[in-house]
């Protein structure tokens, strides 16, 4: 079971399986949301008492209504709302006094339409937390929950769905109409299917923890359009032992607020990006639209979890099996290599003509013995961990009999069979045979080989190894003392040596530099650290020093120095006028090495978020990035380094030495370590880290922090 994370308990047996439901402000008008609720609980095959609540009428459909909820004279578990936003208070209201522990407000007009929304938003919460009542809603279709046991449906879509193992979790009512449908027509079919509308009580990560404990539920699927509880969403998957596939299609892909961001990491990490980090982090499957999350998930769930990415194809045409060979390689997948057994009883079964090599083609007279001798043999090979049945309906194919035969044959497999009957009117019958069975089917071996390499990334996230987040021994109390300074004085930016300060404070590797506040006193510093060096602005009204020619480098003797000061003070104090200028850092120049860039962003939804790639000053043109949320493991710091080009620059190609890849990836924990300590940290930026070759160590050439006031 996963911890509870929620400070109230959810009444979800009441919401999913009432024995009695009161339908609150229910009509008798046809066509209307109240009456489409009441009717489709009596309809759904829901086994339990119903209770219409209508003041103006004496019966709804037929059975006896109340005027109030209070008049019920028996025990009630669930209401189901639909009044008038105006009334929904006093109505929940008279739910507490009634003692009824669980609600579905269906009604619209609260927060969505504004300040006076909210208010009576806020009135139905202050009510709930006030009778311990658990609310589903406002503003939400309702709640099916198409167990067997139950069959309730306790929403306005028009069709009851198919009893089934994916439980789906909606942020849009009207969104989940149509996957309603789209489900129907391929006999997909929901444990439970929820549109949560406001999340006035219950939010996704309750109904996710739920899910994850419901035995009916196998694969969840969320649409979300916000996600505002990224920390709880954290602490919830982070810490649950069941292992259920779990697939996300997160709505608005960009963030109004990247132009607003001050250092390279923050706009470098805009929102859409975090939340993808986020939940690759999670082992979340993200898709890019329902069709996407769909196919992924009857892969998921009605097939076996394959042992690795070995494919085999199965086809009788051509052109069709090089299209999955490629789609299988551009997916990560690879061709398996049949053992020779197999090819035996391929050779021997299939004409000379056939293909019996991986993609095996059985040609295009192929009935359904030739694709029984082909699945059947490829199934029990071990060298094969999955397969895709491809068919073109050719006038001489037995479409319907292939597709039993498949049934027949999928049933004694071990192995994910994924199909593509491809075609319209011809294959329908034969593609309704495959999908009443469950076996997952797909318009285009394209996506059946993307829904294959889900199904290989799931199983890779079982198989991952466990990784704890490792603590280093810091100066904490240095780093507190200058952050507090600058709180103190209301000042965000800090300068670049107490930035430098805090960050040698955690153990990161630091140049020698002194701060000179005159050309000679510069001359003079960069005498005792010893030539080359470079000079720096210090000044908290220069963000980006090389814009504005505050950064001189490689100066080999006093002469250059003393000239380097002059141009640096010029420059700032002609672009920036009001400038305070602190000094000039005069720092030991860093020797040639690698150049990275890694950093800090406060997210307001995941918190701290910490970032890895491509440095140097052309970083947000390459953006060669990638993200993990704080705090982050051993493994995640792997992961996210590989998931960049510059990991495999780092890790030496073309005779190059490798870099000391093992101190980049303390750094970042360091980092991570840094962020969880200091939640006033809003952006940090390290920019270059320049990484010689492993034993020599690394310098941090810039760097930039940003405190939240």
């Amino acid at each position: 079971m996963c911890s509870n994370i929620n400070m109230k308990t959810k009444n979800f047996e009441q919401i999913f399986y009432p024995t009695s439901i009161a339908v609150v402000g229910a009509t008798n008008t046809p066509g209307t949301v109240p009456n489409d609720i009441f009717t489709n609980i009596m309809r759904s095959g829901y086994p339990g008492s119903i209770y219409p609540v209508s003041p103006g009428h004496a019966t709804i459909s037929g059975a006896k209504a109340y005027k109030y909820v209070v008049d019920i004279p028996y025990p009630v578990d669930l209401a189901v709302i639909v009044f008038p936003s105006s009334v929904c208070a006093l109505a929940l209201e008279q739910c507490g006094q009634k003692r009824i522990k669980a609600a579905i407000v269906i009604s619209a007009g609260f927060k969505e339409i504004g300040p006076k929304g909210k208010e009576l938003e806020d009135q139905l919460k202050a009510i709930a937390d006030k009778y311990d009542i658990s609310i589903i809603g406002p503003n939400c279709l309702g709640v099916i929950n198409a167990d067997s046991a139950i069959q309730l449906n306790a929403s306005f879509a028009r069709k009851m769905p198919e009893e089934g193992a994916i439980g789906f979790l909606s942020q849009s009512g009207a969104l989940c109409t149509a996957v309603l449908d789209y489900a129907l027509n391929k006999h997909i079919g929901f444990s439970k299917f929820v549109s949560f509308g406001n999340k006035v009580d219950i939010n996704e990560v309750d109904l996710l923890q739920y899910l994850l404990s419901d035995k009916k539920t196998k694969t969840i699927l969320l649409y979300l359009e916000e996600i505002g509880l990224g920390k709880n969403l954290i602490q919830l998957l982070k810490g649950n032992p069941n292992k259920k596939p779990i697939l996300a299609l997160k709505a608005g892909r960009t963030s109004d607020g990247i132009a607003a961001a001050q250092s390279h990491t923050g706009s470098l990490s805009g929102s859409d990006e975090v939340c993808d980090a986020a939940f690759k982090q999670l082992g979340i499957i993200r898709a890019k639209n329902i069709e996407e999350m769909f196919n992924h998930a009857i892969a998921l769930t009605y097939q076996p979890v394959p042992k690795s990415n070995r494919i085999a194809i199965v086809t009788n045409a051509g052109g069709p099996g090089v299209m999955a060979t490629d789609a299988s390689i551009e997916n990560g997948l690879e061709l398996a290599k049949f053992s020779p057994d197999t090819n035996k009883i391929l050779k021997k079964s299939l004409p000379r003509m056939a293909n019996t090599k991986n993609p095996v083609d059985l040609i295009g007279d192929a009935r359904a013995d030739r694709y029984d001798a082909a699945l059947t043999s490829i199934s029990r090979d071990d060298n094969v961990d999955g397969a895709l049945c491809i068919l073109t309906p050719q006038s001489m194919t037995d479409i319907e009999a292939i597709a039993h035969l498949i049934c027949r044959v999928e049933k004694e497999m071990t192995k994910p069979l994924l199909c593509s009957f491809m075609g319209g009117s011809d294959v329908l019958n034969g593609i309704e045979i495959l999908q009443k069975r469950h076996i997952p089917h797909y318009a285009l071996p394209e996506s059946a080989c993307q829904s294959f390499a889900a199904t290989v990334r799931h199983k890779r996230w079982l198989s991952r190894p466990q990784s704890k987040v490792r603590n280093f021994k810091v100066n904490r109390s240095r780093a507190k003392e200058i952050i507090e300074k600058y709180l103190g004085r209301g000042q965000s930016y800090l300068s670049e040596p107490d930035a430098l300060e805090i960050l040698d404070s955690y153990g990161f590797p630091i140049l020698n530099y002194k701060i000179a506040k005159t050309a000679k006193q510069a001359a003079s510093f960069s005498e005792e650290i010893g030539f080359p060096v470079a000079l720096k602005i210090s000044s908290s009204s220069v963000l980006h020093k090389s814009d504005i020619g505050g950064v001189r480098i490689n100066l080999k003797n006093k002469k250059e120095v003393t000239q380097g000061f002059k141009q640096i003070i010029d420059n700032v104090q002609a672009q920036k006028r009001d400038a305070q200028i602190l000094g000039v850092i005069v720092e030991e120049m860093a020797l040639p090495g690698k150049e990275v860039i890694m950093g800090i962003k406060r997210d307001p939804s995941f918190g701290p978020v910490v970032m890895f790639g491509s440095g140097g000053v052309y970083v947000e043109l390459i953006r060669d990035i990638a993200f993990r949320v704080a705090p982050i493991t051993e493994l995640d710091v792997q992961e996210m380094m590989k998931e960049t080009r510059s990991y495999v620059l780092l890790s030496g190609i073309r005779g190059d030495r490798p870099a000391d890849i093992v101190l980049v990836e303390e750094c970042l924990e360091r980092l991570s370590q840094l962020a969880m300590d200091f939640p006033q940290i809003n952006e940090l930026d390290i920019n270059p880290l320049v990484i010689y070759a492993k034993g020599k160590g690394a310098n941090i050439i810039d760097a930039k922090i940003m405190l939240k006031i």
